[in-house]
Order: structure tokens, then sequence, then C-alpha cells
């Protein structure tokens, strides 16, 4: 299939990208991924160079006639969200991306794409290879672990990059330019319990929540997808209540920026109510998947009889876990009352892990305001701080305030017109992280604009890109190079 990729127009693009998806680069793991870069630009005998955290710098000078054009920064990140199908197996640490086409779409077999943000890397790449198209001086900046800490931005130092406007390439829509994201930040709940034998009279069953779409926890968090691990507290709820179930092992969704889709439970019940228990789950579950119809019509709720666990949750421990659950905000929080349409603040409980007498919760929450990022925090802290947990917050990194006086943004707006008819884009904030707000910290003066093609469902295995969206982006990023302001 990588044959009929590479057939795609524009070749250029669907070329690199194909042989960037050859490497594996999950984020944490990018050591393969920097390398490839770095024999890249020096290849092309560019000069490139690799910071004191892993992001790579490839510099190209201007192209003929473009030498009096402003400087520019053309910035993707290396990493991506590893996410699979249950019945994929796939192993992310040693294959490269098994891609298919798919109508108008270029897809996955059974996981994540890359597409976030791979075709922005190949898009530079393409570029900086390019003895044809037209450019100012170039600076390519190759950003690590975006996806789980923006590490590479957060690490980038002031005074390596000296273009005055930066183009990130990591906005999904491309009717969509770009001014301002939300910032972020982890939120982790611990503590520990006493495991308790499990008793004789007690018979073990296995709960899954599993088929949920899952996406991206910002993008996609007012969107009314089904949270996994939710969705669990409510069916492990509803069994304690009843029937006095006891917890033995929890381990629901997966990444913080993903919204879970998967969640499976050990737990034990009395003998005696196993036929009630039967039924209840059964009508429970056909309740819950028939409030998610529309929007998670695969979703499925398996209960099933397995050999008894040996050990069981501390009751009260349990008890506080469910509720803290239960009660911890998932979802939109707040509005934006600058911006219509969009979530201001938000939160995922993105990880419940329950094993071996420990706990922990892993949130993200995001806000384009810092005030009300630390109020959620803070609402999250509180409730899981009465259920005996430590709450620790980590990982924080600011939002992208919009700039509607941009000098960049004056420039694309009739460009994109021009191109589409007359067709006006999108100009907006997203309620994602972007990494133009940390950059911007070390880079106060830098004009910034984000913009890409479409992609859907990034952060799951359903994860596509759209081929005609891409020729359409192509074109639109050929144009900005040659309308660069001069200096």
């Amino acid at each position: 299939m990588s044959a009929e990729i590479r057939a795609l127009e524009p070749k250029a693009l669907w070329n690199k990208f194909a042989d960037l998806n050859a490497v594996p680069r999950p984020s944490k793991k990018e050591e393969r991924i920097i390398q490839f870069m770095k024999d890249f630009g020096n290849n092309l005998d560019l000069e490139t160079v690799e910071d004191e955290v892993g992001n790579v710098i490839i510099s190209k000078p201007a192209t003929k006639g473009m030498e009096d054009r402003k400087p520019i920064v053309m910035q993707s990140h290396l990493d991506m969200v590893h996410q699979k199908n249950n019945d994929t197996i796939f192993d992310f640490d040693v294959q490269g991306i098994e891609m298919i086409i798919e109508g108008d779409w270029v897809k996955a077999k059974g996981t994540t794409l890359g597409a976030d943000n791979g075709l922005g890397v190949a898009t530079i790449m393409a570029i900086l290879e390019s003895d044809t198209i037209a450019h100012p001086a170039l600076e390519a900046l190759f950003t690590i672990d975006e996806e789980t800490g923006m590490t590479g931005a957060k690490g980038l130092k002031g005074g390596l990059l000296k273009g005055e406007i930066l183009l990130n390439l990591d906005t999904e829509e491309d009717d969509e330019i770009g001014v301002g994201c939300a910032g972020g930040i982890d939120v982790t709940a611990t503590r520990e319990y006493k495991e308790e034998e499990t008793p004789e009279f007690k018979v073990g069953y296995s709960i899954s929540v599993k088929g949920l779409q899952g996406g991206h926890s910002g993008m996609q968090i007012h969107e009314g997808l089904g949270n996994a691990n939710k969705i669990m507290n409510r069916v492990l709820f509803d069994g304690f209540e009843n029937f006095g179930l006891r917890i033995s092992e929890i381990d629901g969704g997966s990444l913080r920026n993903a919204i879970p889709r998967e969640s499976n439970a050990t737990v034990a019940i009395d003998t005696v109510h196993e036929a009630a228990f039967n039924f209840e789950m059964t009508q429970l579950s056909e309740t819950i998947k028939k409030e998610f119809k529309i929007m998670e019509p695969d979703l499925e709720i398996i209960v099933s009889k397995i050999v008894t666990p040996e050990k069981i949750m501390d009751l009260g421990v349990q008890e506080g876990l469910t509720r803290a659950i239960y009660a911890a905000l998932n979802g939109v929080y707040r509005m934006s009352a600058d911006i219509p349409e969009l979530v201001e603040t938000s939160n995922n409980i993105a990880r419940v892990i329950v094993k071996d007498g420990h706990i922990k919760i892993g949130c993200l929450t995001r806000s384009s305001v810092e005030s009300s990022k630390l109020d959620l925090a803070n609402t999250l802290r509180a409730t899981f701080e009465l259920t005996g947990c430590e709450v620790e917050f980590t990982g924080d990194y600011p939002g992208w305030a919009p700039n509607m006086d941009s000098n960049i943004l004056k420039i694309m707006v009739p460009i994109y017109e021009r191109l589409n008819n007359g067709g006006k884009p999108h100009v907006a904030a997203c309620h994602a992280g972007l990494e133009c707000g940390i950059l911007g910290q070390n880079y106060p003066a830098m004009d910034m604009i984000s913009f890409g093609p479409n992609i859907k469902g990034a952060h799951s295995p359903d994860e596509r890109a759209q081929i005609s969206s891409a020729q359409k982006y192509w074109k639109f990023v050929l144009e900005i190079l040659e309308n660069i302001p001069k200096t």
C-alpha cells in the first residue's frame, strides 16, 4: 500500500509522509526519528543541529529573489500518539505505520495514523528538499514530545532561532487559521489501599467497556463522546450499591490527551446475587448504550464470569474512589465568553489504574484562561483529596493568546480567499494544546500562526487524513511562502 500512498498528489508531500511513517516515533521514544531527521538535513548539506532536549533545527537559505523577505520558522512535532484497537497486533516501538486508502482518506490499519503532526513534518521536509519551491530564509523546527509533555517546546532556548514569523502546521481543519490555543496541566491523584482476601462465598466477574471512538481530548471534548472511565465507574457504582460488588483491579484509558476508549475491571460479588447481578448489568448496559447510541454506536459493556480474584480493595477506599470518580468533572467546565462556540476550560479523566494496593488517576485539564485552568484543577484536587488521595499538578504549559492584529494573518486571509473562490477562512483559537504559547515565552516578538489539512479522529485508531484537503493545503503553503513580506 505504500506505493499507492506515494502515488497520491502532491507526491512531494505524500512521499515524505510515507518516509516518516516508516520510522517508529511514539512520544517519549523519539531517538530514532530524531536521528532520521538529522540524517535527512545532513544529506541535503543543510545546517542541522540538535538542541539539548532533542529538538532538530534545519536551516535553509532563501531561494533566489527571496533574500529580502522576513526569515521564517516552519514548525511541527516529530512524535505521534500511539493508540491501537484491542484486536490489532502492532508494536509501535519497532513497526512503521501501515497505511491504507479509503476513498478520499488515508488511514492506518487499526492504529493511529500519525498525520498529527506527521503531515506537517512531511510538508517541511518536502520544502527543505525542493530546489523549485520559492521561500525566504527558512528554519525548520522539529520539536519532540508534544503529545505527552511539550518537552521540546518547553526546552527550546531563546536566541537559537532567527525567524520573525512562525508557521505552525498542527491545525486539523483546512478552513481554519489558528491564532490562539488552550494551555494545559496534568492532574494526578494517587493513594495506597489495603487489599483483603476475597471471601469464599464470592464469585469473580470481568467487566469491559469497549468500542468507543476515543478522540482528541481537547478538540473533541464537547462532542458528547463516551469516556470509558466514567462509564466503567457508573457500572461499578451501581454494582456496589445494589449487590455489594467489590473491586479487585481497574485498568482504564491510556494517554492523557486521548479520550478513553476502553476500560477493564476485575470484580467479585456474592454468589447469592449472581442471577440478579447479571440481570441488572444487562439492563444497565442497554440503558447506557441507548444514551450513547448516536455518538457511540459501537459501545459494548461486557460482563463475564471469571476465576474469582484472590484479592479485593479495602471497602472504605473503594467507596471513596467510586464516589470521587463520579463527582470529578469530565468534559466542558466553561465555554469562552470572548470567542463564540470555543470551549474555554475542560477536563479529561484519562487514566484510572487500580492494582496491587495502588490507585492512580490521571487527568488533563485545559483552558485558554490561566486562572480558570487552575480553578478546575483545584476542583479536581479537592474532589480526590476528599477520598484520601494525594494530588499533584505537573506538566503545566501556557495557552496562546489570540492576536487578531497579526501581520501574517493579514497576508494569509486574502490568499485563502483567492485560492478558494472568495470563501473565507475561519480565524479562530482552538481548545487543543499547540506549542505556540510555549514557544512565545522565549520568542515573544515572533509573529505566529497555525494551519493544516483536514485530519479527523486524531489520537484514536480512527485517525484519517483527507487527500483532497492535503492538495488544497499544499497550494496554500506554497502561496504563503511566496508572499512572506519584506524585511
